[in-house]
């Protein structure tokens, strides 16, 4: 499994080993630089194997095949303010983005041109979010021009009005929302709320239907959403969140009470796995496909995990190959040389880890030495 970390102005990728972190990672597997400015939201492509997209504060979308380590797609020119977040469609052909100017746009990054913009999506000067939803239409969560927080549903194709527009309170927390495809189930965490709000999108006027709340007692500064196939499907868990505190995390479960024992086909149809349905090269070349689906009859099996091999692409390769003759005469043979410089780089890189290990394993025999002084001295 490959996990992103925000540095500043670059990307780091670390590969956590698949039974979970035994040892400090101390090294990335890839350092992705491409921001002028802090970068601030990364989301992985939901079918294609290793395309990342990062936004930073340079008001730039870079899409990263990170098996290579570049970028290959640069969106700098779009947005003209701060870019508040970015989602992928079904099938990761588009992406629609939220931003301080105002607008929401949905961009092919392929083609590199927007396909729908509407401006003033909502009125109000406080932040604004967009997501997609399973059928192509796009979520958004905003204030209107008198403070009161918005919740919108937009067609794409046809985004002069909304398809609904419902009005709900005043408070001052931004709305984040939390989809699940599967249900069709829009959950709302206001930052500085101390509640969860559900939705159910249907077809159906007025199309956002309120189902519920969750209220608890302390306000959340941050939430997060474990992906459906992490669920406990014997006790009919539907969705699960990680509630920030200010020193803690809280893991907020929903279930759905039912009386029987067996699998609860309604609750549960066939979600996305995390097997990739193209590789990287396929969609920067066009494909798309739709999400991988597995059953959850038997609670989910992960499979084994793939290594992320980052493999960087010789830059000679693309240079021009006029006077060839004259390169070949000019500079010398030197293939030998450089596969030694690589062979002992690698070896350093191994001592490296090595040494790594023996001082972990220092560090482990000091401490028990002085755990079991301890256990002698209160025994006496």
């Amino acid at each position: 499994m490959a996990q992103v970390c925000l540095v500043e102005k670059r990307d780091k990728v670390w590969q956590i080993p698949e039974n979970g972190l035994t040892l400090s990672l101390t090294e990335p597997v890839v350092i992705l630089e491409g921001h002028s400015k802090r970068v601030g939201i990364v989301a992985w492509h939901p079918t294609a194997r290793n395309v990342l997209l990062s936004a930073g504060c340079d008001n730039a979308i870079i899409i990263w095949n990170v098996g290579t380590g570049e970028a290959l797609i640069n969106l700098d020119d779009m947005h003209s303010d701060m870019i508040y977040n970015v989602s992928w469609n079904r099938n990761g052909s588009l992406i629609c983005t939220a931003s301080k100017d105002k607008k929401v746009r949905v961009i092919d990054p392929r083609k590199q041109e927007i396909v729908a913009e509407k401006e003033k999506a909502h009125e109000g000067a406080r932040p604004m979010r967009a997501i997609f939803l399973a059928d192509g239409n796009v979520f958004t969560t905003g204030f209107s021009r008198m403070s009161e927080r918005q919740l919108a549903l937009w067609n794409p194709k046809n985004m002069q009005e909304p398809i609904a527009l419902h009005e709900m309170d005043t408070s001052n927390g931004v709305l984040l929302p939390f989809y699940d495809p599967d249900t069709s189930i829009i959950y709302l965490c206001g930052k500085g709320d101390s509640s969860i709000r559900y939705f159910e999108i249907t077809d159906e006027s007025p199309y956002v239907h309120y189902l519920n709340t969750f209220s608890s007692k302390e306000p959340q500064r941050g939430m997060g959403y474990m992906p459906k196939r992490g669920l406990d499907v014997n006790k009919c868990e539907i969705a699960r969140f990680f509630k920030l505190h200010e020193r803690k995390c809280e893991p907020i479960i929903m279930t759905v009470p039912r009386k029987s024992d067996l699998f609860q086909d309604d609750l549960y149809p066939d979600t996305a796995g995390p097997e990739a349905a193209l590789e990287a090269e396929e969609w920067f070349e066009g494909k798309n496909a739709d999400p991988v689906l597995i059953s959850l009859k038997h609670g989910y099996i992960p499979g084994k995990n793939r290594d992320l091999k980052v493999v960087k692409k010789n830059i000679l390769d693309s240079k021009p190959t006029a006077n060839k003759k004259c390169d070949l005469i000019n500079i010398p043979k030197k293939t030998p040389d450089t596969a030694s410089v690589q062979n002992e780089a690698k070896l350093d890189e191994i001592l490296k880890e090595i040494k790594s290990i023996k001082d972990t394993i220092c560090n482990q025999d000091e401490r028990i030495s002085k755990l079991e002084q301890q256990m002698a001295k209160i025994a006496a």
